[in-house]
């Protein structure tokens, strides 16, 4: 055994040790080719997802420089290969770990920079510079590195031109240092193939390290100006870029990496001729990486064309339409004093945006600016199609009070039509043009959000209107809308079958309860919400509220029960008969107060409209849900969920269920498992289905369990 360990000791001495599992092969050199790692056995690696966030740990692993590009190739081989995911890689995990079997698909084909790489940046095209000699990196000193220099290294890279060259930019370092100046004339392919003279230093005064940044190679083309047109991002070569699941929020950065103003529209448009594409990762993008870091190429039938405001831009707001306004003059953008600008100058700037109409305009609403300031005061008409084409006169500033910028809200451009009222109807948003939402997977708490953005009540209800043969629509995440982000700037172009509507109450709401059925109650007038007094309010006017929300009956009436207001108080009190289809249809007399004691504004918490019926009991039975009528609910109900609607019945405990065909003319709920595990009701987490198979409940029923009400209201 003595003997066996010493000669294992030798061997490793000796310079045999153990195989890298990562290679490329078949390339220009040994950081070029089709990506292979050995698990048991070599395999390539499967394309799908691969981006260069992942390529360039291939890079680091095989002591290659930076990721330059990726490629798919179509292998007609029946070879398997190894499926490595994302998410694996970036959580640090080697790569021989995030592998899984897979069969034959395309592999990637990677190609890493041979003898330079850029560290400690925030993209691949930004960092500290180090070169390779004799196996060993060195970072370089900037006195012997100048423009012509970076031009050659970001163009190595596969970046685009150099925008910021800066000592200790990325940290400071204590490599060894290249001992030579670099004699580039800008048009080298690879900065080892520029001249070089030997350098006096040895070592370099902190601070001199050579720190670059490239600018994201990405452009719009084929446009009516430079912040127009067919959005391309160059890996290797220049691409389109495929438009599924884009929205705004990524648009955005593009906009922002061409030095252009607020992204306004996207639209998918079919390609004349075959091309490669690059799908980039929308989750990538909203990290904070750059567009091209998070790029896998891919084949796409669509182009993304990309609008963005030429010379004007809202900054730190909430939304794309909202936000510091800055204008754009001589390639410097500046903030406009609030004195020298008008609700006519914000109408133009709200629609040249693509946005609805201004909501707010104040000072210092989106943050102090040390920016420089637009010297001359805008006189719009409100009628003209950009703020530049608004005539203008020298202003007599050219600085502004803290607090004087302007900052602006414009609204949302979203709508319901061909409803009954303002608030319902089928779901309408703009992005360049107005079109209807598709089906997106929504319940209604993501309707929720469209009821409050249009200053209606509550998400009372959601229905799927069908096209036979199919429309261009606008396709909204439910993630997107949770996030808080406006409803515009997370659509994407997609082609449905269904599109939404949706009623919101018109005239009350319930706020800041657990449910859509609970909460404090208000009440609009005047375009003005108010909350309620619990003395001008009884049962009876309860009875009517719940059902106008499409609640079940009314199960707690308590002052305060969802916290305190100083909102206005409602002047009148309520004379309802509890059969009235609205709470604005009950009699009404003037009350005495118009404020309301502490702890004394309307609290309200209406029952979940679920029962179970046709079955031996109100506790057995087909499970339905209301959301402005009752529908059965599809098959796929959990044990948990069917536990939560006994528990809901006050009928004991769950006991069984069992799945049956029902009616193919009727049509179903469909429940979101999330949304029901999230402490939601189930009101709120159905979303409209077709299927033939329904579910059927038995809940132990309980001896004298007190029956809740949950009739038609």
């Amino acid at each position: 055994m003595d003997h066996l360990l010493v000669v294992l000791v030798l061997l490793w001495g000796s310079g045999l040790q153990a195989e890298d599992p990562v290679r490329l092969v078949g390339g220009a050199s040994r950081c070029a080719g089709t990506l292979e790692v050995k698990q048991g056995e070599w395999r390539p690696v499967d394309a799908t997802y691969w981006t260069l966030k992942e390529a360039a740990v291939a890079c680091r692993d095989l002591d290659c420089g930076s990721a330059v590009s990726t490629e798919r190739l179509n292998e007609n081989s029946r070879t398997r290969v190894w499926r490595i995911k994302p998410d694996c890689v970036r959580s640090g995990s080697a790569l021989t770990d995030c592998a899984t079997s897979l069969p034959s698909s395309p592999n990637v084909e990677l190609t890493c920079s041979d003898s330079i790489r850029l560290v400690n940046g925030s993209s691949l095209c930004s960092g500290r510079l180090e070169v390779k000699s004799e196996q060993s990196w060195s970072s370089v000193c900037e006195a012997d590195f100048d423009q012509q220099d970076a031009e050659v290294v970001c163009r190595e890279l596969g970046c685009g031109a150099p925008s910021v060259l800066q000592g200790a930019l990325y940290g400071e370092v204590e490599a060894p240092m290249w001992t030579k100046e670099f004699q580039c004339g800008g048009h080298e392919s690879t900065l080892l193939d520029c001249g070089r003279s030997d350098s006096t230093r040895s070592t370099c005064s902190p601070g001199k390290a050579v720190g670059l940044t490239c600018s994201e190679p990405v452009r719009l083309v084929g446009g009516a100006s430079r912040c127009a047109g067919t959005l391309e991002v160059k890996q290797g070569e220049w691409r389109p870029v495929d438009p599924t699941y884009w929205t705004l929020k990524e648009a955005a950065v593009a906009c922002r990496n061409l030095d252009c103003g607020s992204a306004v529209s996207t639209t998918q448009r079919k390609k004349l001729f075959s091309r490669p594409a690059l799908r980039i990762s929308s989750e990538c993008v909203q990290s904070g990486s750059a567009l091209r870091d998070c790029a896998s190429p891919r084949p796409s039938k669509y182009n993304m064309d990309l609008t963005c405001s030429d010379s004007i831009r809202l900054v730190n707001g909430s939304s794309l339409c909202s936000g510091r306004l800055e204008v754009k003059s001589e390639q410097s953008w500046s903030s406009v004093c609030e004195a020298d600008f008008d609700q006519q100058d914000a109408e133009v700037v709200c629609r040249e945006l693509g946005c609805g109409a201004p909501s707010v305009i104040q000072g210092a609403l989106y943050g102090e600016v040390e920016a420089p300031m637009w010297t001359k005061e805008f006189q719009c008409g409100g009628h003209e199609s950009t703020l530049l084409d608004c005539g203008r006169s020298d202003s007599t500033r050219s600085t502004c009070s803290p607090g004087k910028a302007v900052g602006l809200t414009c609204s949302e451009p979203v709508r319901l039509v061909g409803g009954a009222s303002r608030c319902a109807g089928t779901l309408e948003v703009k992005q360049g043009e107005w079109r209807q939402v598709g089906e997106s997977g929504w319940t209604l708490k993501e309707a929720a959000a469209v009821c409050r953005h249009l200053d209606c009540g509550s998400a009372v209800s959601m229905r799927h209107k069908t096209y036979k043969s199919g429309i261009n629509t606008w396709e909204i995440t439910s993630d997107c809308v949770h996030s808080g982000s406006a409803l515009r700037d997370c659509v994407s172009s997609q082609y449905s079958y269904f599109t939404m509507d949706l009623t919101c109450s018109d005239s009350i709401r319930l706020v800041n309860g657990s449910s859509l059925c609970s909460g404090r109650l208000e009440v609009k007038s005047e375009q003005s919400w108010s909350s309620v007094c619990e003395a001008d309010f009884d049962q009876q006017d309860a009875e009517v509220v719940c059902r106008e929300l499409g609640c079940g009956a009314p199960s707690v009436l308590q002052g305060a029960l969802y916290g305190e207001v100083e909102a206005s108080m409602w002047t009148k009190e309520f004379q309802c008969g509890g059969h009235e289809s609205t709470l604005l249809d009950c009699g009404r007399s003037d009350s005495t107060r118009s404020t309301c004691s502490p702890g004394k504004a309307v609290g309200l918490t209406c029952s979940d409209p679920v029962r179970l019926v046709g079955g031996a009991s109100r506790c057995a039975g087909t499970l339905e849900v209301k959301q402005g009528e009752w529908r059965p609910v599809d098959t796929y109900v959990s044990e948990k969920v069917a536990a939560l609607v006994c528990r809901a019945l006050d009928c004991g405990s769950f006991v069984s269920r069992e799945t049956r065909e029902g009616s193919s003319s009727r049509p179903v709920w469909r429940v979101t498992f999330d949304c029901v595990h999230s402490g939601s009701t189930l009101r709120e987490c159905v979303t409209p289905d077709a299927t033939y198979t329904i579910m059927d409940i038995t809940c132990s029923g309980q001896q004298g369990a007190e029956v809740m009400p949950t009739g038609e209201h």
